[in-house]
């Protein structure tokens, strides 16, 4: 008995660590909570028209829900091509106009590039039914990725993947952190933590939806900046008031990037 009992606490442990180093390396933008959140905020602020042409292509599924369609299939190799849609990495120290030169001459594939692509085509309605509901589902989604801090991180670090951390005495990562973790610790679901958010200004909208996609991304870079600097030479043990200090810019992405994302639906489709 002692020697199967042992065996069996080798194998946990064995298979606790495991998972510990696989997680760097899997963590999805936003997780699952988070996309729905944002896809649930932007249907509330579609136009009547657009709403319209979003049912026409997804029928009865909401923008909440197709929202975690490309973190979903990747469970399918066949669309392992995919994986670097989710992100866009930038170097420290950037500043407003070298980060935009950046994207200027941006030609390799990544959120910027294939989110650009997408809304173009789209737009123009010279797509088949499929095509048409793959482009949305992947708009809906990297939108949500834009405003998640660490998917503008460091290339080294895998956007804070490799950064470790402990989230209430579990190990964790920056990414997995601000990926699941931050909204998870809010105890809501995606319709009332929507509900919660959606208290917005028609000057704040209107605001939010002129910027181009480019200060977006200057945007959430600049956090991730200030985040990886709160993290570097510390012992990274985070807990509750790591939460204190962050709900409100965590909050305000996921709010950004709804309005964000109705106001480009609104222009593609409506």
């Amino acid at each position: 008995m002692i020697s199967i009992r042992m065996t069996f606490k080798s194998l946990k442990k064995l298979l606790l660590l495991g998972l510990f180093l696989y997680l760097p390396f899997q963590s999805m933008a936003w997780g699952m909570l988070g996309h729905r959140i944002v896809g649930e905020i932007a249907e509330r602020h579609l136009s009547k028209k657009a709403k319209k042409r979003v049912q026409a292509i997804l029928g009865t599924e909401s923008l909440a829900i197709a929202s975690n369609w490309a973190d979903f299939i990747k469970s399918d190799p066949s669309y392992d091509y995919l994986g670097p849609w989710h992100y866009i990495n930038f170097d420290a120290g950037l500043t407003y106009d070298a980060f935009g030169a950046y994207l200027m001459q941006d030609t390799v594939t990544d959120s910027y590039t294939k989110l650009n692509m997408m809304a173009n085509e789209l737009k123009t309605g010279n797509l088949s039914q499929d095509q048409k509901q793959l482009y949305l589902r992947l708009i809906v989604h990297i939108v949500g990725d834009m405003h998640q801090p660490m998917h503008t991180g460091r290339p080294e670090d895998l956007g804070g993947n490799r950064i470790r951390v402990t989230w209430f005495n579990q190990p964790s990562n920056l990414h997995r952190l601000w990926d699941e973790q931050l909204i998870e610790y809010q105890q809501l679901s995606y319709t009332e933590y929507a509900t919660a958010l959606n208290f917005v200004s028609k000057d704040q909208i209107k605001g939010w939806q002129q910027q181009p996609v480019s200060d977006w991304l200057y945007e959430s870079y600049q956090i991730s900046e200030k985040l990886y600097n709160e993290i570097e030479g510390t012992d990274a043990k985070l807990s509750y008031k790591y939460n204190f200090d962050h709900v409100q810019t965590l909050n305000a992405q996921l709010l950004k990037g709804g309005v964000r994302l109705a106001g480009l639906l609104n222009e593609i489709l409506g």
